[in-house]
This record gives C-alpha cells, sequence and structure tokens, in this order.
C-alpha cells in the first residue's frame, strides 16, 4: 500500500468542468469515499459529493472509478490505484451532473411512479402463505439499493440515452419482483412491452457485472420476462387474434 496517491476528481456541472488533482495520504483498508472526504476536509471542502451510510446499503455514493461505476464506500483503495499510484473519479455519465460527483437520478423515480404496485386480490387470505420456492425467487430481487450502477452502465440508456423508450435494469428487477409473485394478479407483460420498453435489452450482462448487491439481473430478471413477452407478443396465433380482436 502506497503512502500518498493521486486522486483525479472531476470536478464541474451541468456547463461544463474538468479534472483535478488531488494527494492524499493513505492507510490501510481505505476506501475511495474516505479519500474523498479527506480532500473535502483537509483540501477543498467545495468538492461536492453525494453519500449516507457508508455501509454499501444506501446506494448514494455511486460514481466511476477508473471508469468503471462502482459503490464508493465499497472500493478499496489499494485495488483501484494504478502503477503510477493515480485513481480517477468521475460522476455516473448516464444522468445529468448537478456538480462535481453529484448527478440528477431523479429520473428513475419519476419511473418508478408509474409502476403499479403489487396487487393481492381481497380474497386471498391473510396472512399470506407462499411456498419457500416463491419465496427465493423474488427475495433476491429485493436487495436492490438502488445506487443505479445498472442503470448507468446500461448501453441503451448511456450510449444512446433512450430514457424515453426504456426504463433499464433496475426496473426490469422491479417488475420482475410483481410479475413473479405468485400472489400478484397484475398482468404486466403489456406494460413491459409497450411501456417499459424490454425488447431494446440485448441481454449483454453489463447491468449484472456492476451490482453491488450480486443480483442476476439479466439471468434471473429480464430474460424470463423477455420470455413471458415474447409468448404473447410474439407467438404467431397470439398475434393473430389480437389483430382480429381489434379489426
Amino acid at each position: 500500500m502506497r503512502d500518498k496517491i493521486q486522486l483525479r476528481v472531476y470536478r464541474g456541472d451541468a456547463s461544463g468542468g474538468e479534472t483535478k488533482e488531488y494527494a492524499v495520504d493513505t492507510y490501510p483498508g481505505m476506501v475511495v469515499l474516505d479519500a474523498i472526504r479527506e480532500i473535502q476536509a483537509s483540501q477543498d471542502g467545495s468538492l461536492a459529493c453525494r453519500w449516507n451510510c457508508k455501509a454499501a446499503k444506501c446506494g448514494s455514493c455511486s460514481a466511476e472509478v477508473n471508469g468503471k461505476p462502482r459503490l464508493m464506500c465499497k472500493t478499496r483503495v489499494e485495488e483501484v490505484y494504478d502503477a503510477a499510484g493515480v485513481i480517477t473519479v468521475h460522476p455516473l455519465k448516464s444522468f445529468p451532473i448537478i456538480r462535481d460527483l453529484v448527478v440528477d437520478v431523479s429520473w428513475n423515480y419519476k419511473m418508478a411512479e408509474t409502476i403499479a404496485p403489487l396487487s393481492v386480490p381481497d380474497d386471498v387470505p391473510r396472512p399470506f402463505r407462499m411456498q419457500q420456492a416463491d419465496v427465493s425467487r423474488v427475495q433476491e430481487f429485493r436487495k436492490c439499493i438502488e445506487c443505479f450502477l445498472c442503470q448507468n452502465v446500461c448501453h441503451v440508456l448511456r450510449d444512446h440515452n433512450r430514457k424515453d423508450g426504456y426504463y433499464g435494469p433496475r426496473f426490469m428487477v422491479k417488475l420482475a419482483s410483481l410479475d413473479m409473485h405468485p400472489l400478484d394478479d397484475q398482468n404486466r407483460r403489456e406494460f413491459l412491452h409497450e411501456t417499459a420498453g424490454i425488447g431494446f435489452c440485448n441481454i449483454t450482462k453489463c447491468c449484472q457485472e456492476v451490482c453491488p448487491e450480486e443480483i442476476k439481473i439479466t439471468d434471473n430478471a429480464i430474460i424470463p420476462s423477455k420470455e413471458r413477452v415474447a409468448d404473447v407478443y410474439y407467438d404467431p396465433v397470439r398475434m393473430l387474434l389480437r389483430r382480429l380482436r381489434r379489426s
């Protein structure tokens, strides 16, 4: 572990900015968020950074460290500095910059508001009874901390800015948790296809690779959901029946 490292941190706002260098003393177990806080405390108090729990559970300190979306509180300095002892920290690229490392992720909350919540018929006995297999299937999805790293790395949102047509991996997970719930009585396939835009995903698994909770976003949420949608919207017999009903 080096005694001192260089951090290249993005400084700026929506109008533009640049990378600024800082030298930080290190110590065993130091994480990138510690280094950022050290800069704030002793070198530049104007550096803006969002964080809360420092325990990798609030999802607030998302950033791009050496070009990869990570939680800064979970990223050890010794694991990411290069041969020259340099770490580059930039804000998430899929969302508008507010200031420095803080981005505006409010679009995600607007999308969340459009998703109908769990709907259980009134005649289902309370308390609810579920098979363990059904519990396990949806429990994984509930681990999401909404760090939006998956949204940031999604090429549909990041490279093509198709927020007008695709909700992104985080909400594919949310919709899967509802659609696969054995007690939910909503049919969400039309919403997935027509509104959430699941067809835009081409299964690159990049979202799955950056998830700090190790949720199998592609394997367990997106692919099963795409199969459900394909059964309804791409089966030739069902396509013909839909056309006949509309005519």
